[in-house]
């Protein structure tokens, strides 16, 4: 029977071919196969616009006419990622999971992030269906074969899944939802090392409707999602797959609407990935992914599917996925729903917000400064301890040493600096020395500086610094610059813009708790783009957006969901062009998730050829006292690698050193 979503209604996007014959389209197959080269059209045409059943009905019809395996044909004439795909979408479910994990078992190492995906992604009969499938297509039992590949904590909760006995949704006890919460917490944040086994029993057996009253109950008692606890408590593959088991368990179209979007982003394509996920879901929910896909990168899966792949391969992934969601121009509410979510999340979570930069202990200004007296008189300069004293220190006790240097020496530790010092690195010891009011400031300077202005810079720091850091800044640029940050800002920028950064560089923003009728208020002025008046509409955005509290926009974005069924960044982009759209955008961004739009920044401030190292110093030195500690652990579950990596990767030297210090671990 076909799977069927919320009010019986089916989210797959591949469907039943009416007036279906398996024996002619055995035929038609045969003959794109036939003599020199094959119709790889034909083949994608036909293969995508049937069902797994009927393929299954094709295969045995082609079998009976022809005396030939019909995959072992498909094999032959087809090749490479297109092949792949096809002979894919021709075996059965259970048969398709099986042979990819049977893939990731083999030869040297094991492909966990495959494990994970299909294991913790499958209902219970998806489960014994493998389970079947794999011992009779390799006549070996999965669990031993897994057993055999894989250890610890990791291991053991795959064993849990492989039983395919989760309860079933049916009647949820409030009396378990909170004691499986608190337990949780008992076995995690409240102990001493991490009781594993409690994680792995309730997550590995509680119903999903269950679990989903636990994570809510969880971020009741503890102020913090379950996710950021998994992080905080486990390691390495057991915290990626219980990471998986949890969005699944939240949505489990969000979860493959992720790993599509993974799959495609940046240089190269995870092919494995996308295969598995356009071939597993077509018939499943692959419409509930799409929606979602579109809601949380806003672009639809078709128009990365297009611009990422080519060729045959690209017509058939483009004809499983099954239509353009861009071109509705509206989301659809099961998405609505989920960016929902998102902001419920946002507004409600307490995080814990974490510098990876904290005062020394037993901090000697007086040894300091010494040390880096010593490191610069003479020939040479030693740059190591020079970057050892600087980057371990705190930002006040930097100060201290500025101080005491010149009382002792006579001489400007800064114009020292500067003197024996070059580069980037010269910029990253200079911009920790300086005050973070001044670092700002001088950003903030040079950014306006000069032919054309660093519009990017401006939107970065204005939208994402407190009141209290907003007024530093002020008193920072008039000292260093005997004029007004307002007025600098007005000579340089012009219209909507110019309005914008003036009414955030006041540091006036509100302070209090949300306002539930004026949210709704607010969200009814900035869901009002009828008018077609874009003027008026920047105007109100402005209002809201760069006065009100942040816990009070977290709100008046949730109402505006529930008004539009869009993300107010969709509507942003979608009325509004340049800096004014940039700057509201990094508003919104910053509202829901600071530390995500850092991460952002920094991971384009490395990627591809050459490295944005003003970028990268910039926000190195401005976070490490801050967030940089939680910038770090969003970076690697955004981008699936470290900063520290990808820090490593990009620079070198005493330059890459003294970054890796800022950074202080690997996540």
């Amino acid at each position: 029977m076909a799977p069927t979503g919320k009010a019986g209604r089916y989210r797959g996007s591949v469907k039943e071919c009416p007036n279906f014959n398996a024996s002619q389209d055995a035929e038609a197959l045969y003959n794109a196969m036939k003599g020199f080269g094959s119709d790889k059209e034909a083949i994608l045409d036909l293969i995508t616009s049937r069902n797994n059943k009927q393929r299954i009905e094709i295969s045995q019809a082609y079998k009976s006419l022809y005396g030939k395996d019909l995959i072992a044909d498909l094999k032959r004439e087809l090749t490479g990622k297109f092949e792949r795909l096809i002979v894919g979408l021709m075996r059965p479910l259970a048969y398709f999971d099986a042979k990819e994990i049977k893939d990731a078992l083999q030869g040297i190492g094991t492909d966990e992030k495959c494990l994970i995906e299909i294991l913790a992604s499958r209902t219970n009969q998806q489960m014994h269906n493998l389970v079947d499938a794999y011992r009779d297509a390799y006549e070996r039992e999965l669990e031993a074969d897994v057993l055999g590949d894989t250890s610890g904590h990791f291991r053991k909760m795959i064993v849990v899944l492989l039983q395919g006995t989760r309860e079933e949704d049916d009647v949820v006890s409030e009396d378990l939802v909170e004691q499986d919460a608190k337990d949780l917490l008992e076995a995690g944040d409240l102990k001493w090392g991490t009781d594993e086994a409690q994680f792995i029993y309730i997550l590995g057996n509680r119903s999903k409707q269950h679990l989903r009253l636990v994570f809510d109950e969880y971020l009741k008692i503890s102020g913090k999602p379950i996710e950021d606890s998994i992080r905080g408590e486990l390691s390495g593959d057991i915290e990626k797959l219980m990471l998986a088991v949890v969005k699944c368990i939240r949505s489990t179209p969000e979860y493959f609407a992720e790993r599509l979007y993974k799959a495609m982003k940046g240089l190269g394509t995870k092919d494995n990935t996308l295969i598995r996920v356009m071939v597993s879901r077509s018939e499943i929910d692959m419409l509930d992914i799409r929606e979602v896909f579109r809601t949380k990168y806003e672009k639809s899966l078709h128009s990365m599917i297009k611009d990422d792949t080519s060729g045959e391969y690209k017509k058939a992934l483009l004809k499983l996925c099954g239509g353009d969601d861009d071109a509705a121009g509206e989301f659809f509410p099961e998405a609505a729903q989920v960016a929902y979510r998102m902001w419920e999340l946002s507004a409600v979570a307490k995080v814990e917000l974490r510098g990876t930069v904290r005062p020394a202990a037993d901090f000697n200004a007086d040894g300091d400064a010494k040390v880096l007296r010593k490191a610069m008189k003479g020939l040479g300069t030693d740059e190591g301890a020079i970057i050892d004293v600087v980057t371990q220190r705190s930002n006040a006790q930097r100060q201290e040493i500025l101080r005491t240097y010149k009382s002792h020496f006579g001489r400007d530790l800064m114009a020292d600096l500067k003197s024996e010092l070059s580069g980037s690195l010269a910029k990253l010891i200079l911009g920790l020395m300086m005050t973070p009011a001044q670092f700002d400031a001088k950003q903030l300077k040079k950014a306006m500086e000069g032919a054309g202005t660093d519009e990017n810079i401006l939107i970065e720091i204005l939208a994402t610094r407190n009141n209290r850091e907003i007024q530093a800044i002020n008193e920072a640029y008039r000292a260093a610059y005997h004029k007004s940050l307002e007025d600098a800002l007005s000579s340089d920028t012009s219209g909507h813009f110019k309005r914008i950064l003036v009414s955030l560089a006041l540091g006036n923003r509100d302070e209090g708790g949300e306002d539930l009728a004026r949210a709704h208020e607010d969200a009814k002025k900035l869901s009002d783009v009828s008018s077609g008046d874009s003027t008026s509409l920047e105007t109100r955005f402005l209002s809201i957006l760069c006065t009100r509290s942040y816990p009070h926009l977290r709100r008046v974005f949730q109402e505006f969901i529930k008004m539009t069924n869009h993300d107010v960044a969709h509507t942003i982009r979608k009325h509004m062009s340049g800096d004014v759209r940039d700057a509201f955008v990094a508003i919104v961004r910053s509202v829901k998730d600071r530390p995500a739009f850092f991460a952002d920044k920094l991971y384009d401030s490395m990627k591809g050829i050459g490295t944005d190292d003003r970028t990268l110093i910039r926000i190195m030195v401005s976070r490490s006292e801050i967030d940089l500690l939680n910038i770090r652990r969003v970076f690697k579950e955004m981008h699936e690698k470290s900063l520290r990596n990808m820090i490593e990767k990009d620079t070198s030297g005493d330059y890459c050193n003294a970054l890796l210090t800022i950074c202080a671990g690997d996540d």
